[in-house]
């Protein structure tokens, strides 16, 4: 007997993403892997899910879940931002309630994690606004191994965030089927070395 009160999206079985926010050291780097997966299969191999945004591109964002459902929260963070000037947390917050009252908002199946060059964030439909203790934050299909890499990388000395990032991005699309190894990497700040991004 079939379950009828499945979604669309639970039938066919969407399934990707990986995403991985590292501050360390004045800088924040932010990457995404590009699968796209129905079921069994990949169905584009470089979609973009870690973008600017924000007046000059100071916030950072990635997401996870349905795209149509992650760009609708993409503009509304945007209108936010646009309110609240240079404020990612209040921002975030008023983002966090509508998404959590609103009955069109609380049908959207996507998470996001948003960073500017002093704070970064973790937004649920459930209302949350989380910040990492350690700087790192993770989601998606292959979130845990990513998170795990990155929390075993952090304390070696000369790896950048970016460069943290990066190989636990490797390291999760080893693991994880629904992540591959095209991965985008957006930064703000400066690295050790005094690189600016």
């Amino acid at each position: 007997m079939q379950d009828t009160n499945k979604s669309a999206a639970d039938w066919v079985g969407w399934h990707g993403t990986t995403i991985l926010c590292v501050r360390r050291d004045g800088l924040v780097a932010m990457a995404g892997d590009g699968q796209v997966s129905l079921g069994q299969t990949v169905v584009k191999g470089n979609a973009r899910k870690v973008r600017r945004i924000g007046a000059g591109g100071g916030v950072i964002a990635g997401f996870a879940g349905a795209t149509a459902d992650a760009f609708t929260l993409l503009e509304r963070l945007e209108s936010k931002l646009e309110r609240f000037p240079n404020q990612l947390e209040r921002a975030c917050v008023e983002l966090a309630k509508d998404w959590r009252t609103d009955r069109y908002l609380r049908r959207l199946e996507a998470m996001m994690a948003v960073a500017d060059g002093e704070r970064s964030f973790t937004l649920t439909g459930n209302g949350d606004v989380l910040e990492p203790e350690d700087g790192v934050i993770a989601i998606g299909s292959g979130g845990n191994y990513a998170l795990s890499a990155a929390r075993a990388l952090i304390d070696i000395p000369g790896l950048d965030a970016e460069a943290i990032a990066r190989r636990a991005m490797r390291i999760a699309a080893d693991i994880c089927v629904y992540t591959n190894h095209s991965v985008i990497v957006e930064t703000i700040g400066k690295a050790i070395g005094g690189k600016t991004n």
